[in-house]
């Protein structure tokens, strides 16, 4: 029997990965659904490849606009995931959320309900939402498996150990496009110069955070949420080979580490053929050109500033997670804009951070989801107002 794939995102990055393993092993495999926000072109393309019969547009003026396309009548359009989930009348054997931003909290707690697992790689809910989204987990018995690279390696590396023998887990960093580069090129640096990873082909937001190492501070977070582990559990090394994605020494002496391809598809590939023995057709042997000689690099603060943010990270499921990734979106987006240069725009950002107006949320928690998307508009609103 086939497995039943619910996929959120489909026109973005994981999207269009997930649907290469799918591709692939289409005899094992069937897509139910698949949601994009605006990308209609490309999620009609996606649905006549693989035969999806239910496509959810979440834009509403995309969603009227596909109505008065010639689709096949046995297309089902719908402009939320909750009009879709209405009549669904099966359980997904994985639903894999590609979603970027704060907009994939809402669909993510929704299907939850929907699914055996639910694998993603939304940073967004899992920073702001985690204690919303594991309850739910636990309530509906759905299994949780994360994507991002590092995440989904330090989950391979613990899954079966005893939580209390670890003593330090190690993410890995590329250390961005400025990586020993002179501080001059980094002062200068242009928007095509930021958003140039050296390995990973990124979305441009994406890339600025992984030029400042905001990116990796966000992992940390999420990795202490999903297992449960203190932030004082978890590093950073810089390795500008991204062959190794996650680093983990326990008690007994021993250190384990993962390393794969710099290819998204292998943890989408793993999420989906969990506990089964599929074989993942594009593997390749060890490289040990790129283990060979190896340096792992301790970050430093004056490379990276913005590294100075995790100490003020101080306990789960506060205002402050959800009040870093809002004030970093404003900031990034300016950049993106052209509208502030890339190291004002992280001296800003860490300025911002201790204002009292924000930091006074500090403290405080969100209750409900709504508290969540609340203090969003609200720090989006006083930044507008402050005109920075």
């Amino acid at each position: 029997m086939k497995k039943k794939i619910l996929l959120l995102g489909s026109t973005g990055s994981i999207g269009k990965s997930s649907l290469n393993i799918i591709r692939n092993y289409k005899s094992k495999l069937e897509i139910v659904a698949l949601s994009t926000n605006k990308n209609i072109k490309s999620i009609i393309k996606q649905s006549k490849e693989f035969g999806v019969k239910n496509l959810i547009i979440n834009d509403f003026q995309s969603y009227k606009k596909i109505l008065n396309y010639s689709l096949n009548k046995k297309i089902r359009i719908f402009n939320n995931i909750s009009d879709f989930l209405k009549i669904n009348k099966i359980k997904f054997d994985i639903t894999i959320v590609g979603i970027s931003g704060f907009d994939g909290l809402d669909p993510t707690l929704k299907v939850i309900p929907h699914s055996k697992i639910l694998s993603s790689a939304n940073k967004e809910s899992i920073i702001c939402g985690w204690k919303f989204i594991n309850n739910k987990l636990k309530r509906f018995k759905t299994k949780f498996i994360p994507l991002d690279s590092e995440h989904f390696s330090i989950w391979s590396l613990i899954k079966k150990t005893d939580h209390k023998m670890i003593s330090k887990i190690y993410l890995t960093a590329s250390g961005g496009p400025f990586f020993n580069k002179p501080k001059s090129k980094i002062s200068n640096a242009k928007i095509s110069d930021v958003i140039k990873h050296p390995n990973w082909n990124m979305g441009h937001k994406i890339s600025v955070d992984s030029a400042t190492l905001m990116n990796k501070l966000f992992e940390l977070i999420e990795a202490s949420k999903i297992f449960n582990l203190p932030i004082n559990k978890f590093d950073i090394v810089i390795h500008p080979k991204s062959y190794v994605h996650a680093l983990v020494n326990f008690k007994n002496g021993l250190s384990k580490i993962l390393i794969h391809e710099t290819k998204m598809e292998i943890p989408i590939f793993n999420s989906i053929f969990y506990k089964t023995s599929v074989i993942y057709k594009k593997n390749k042997n060890i490289n040990f050109q790129n283990l060979n000689g190896e340096n792992f690099i301790k970050p430093s603060n004056l490379v990276f500033p913005l590294l100075k943010v995790i100490n003020q990270y101080k306990k789960n499921d506060s205002y402050f997670e959800i009040i870093l990734v809002t004030v970093n979106d404003y900031f990034v987006k300016k950049f993106l804009n052209g509208q502030i240069n890339f190291q004002k725009m992280q001296i800003k950002l860490l300025n911002k951070l201790k204002d009292p107006y924000l930091s006074k949320y500090y403290k405080k928690y969100p209750k409900k989801i709504n508290d969540i998307f609340k203090m969003v508009y609200k720090v989006n609103a006083y930044l507008e107002n402050e005109n920075i």
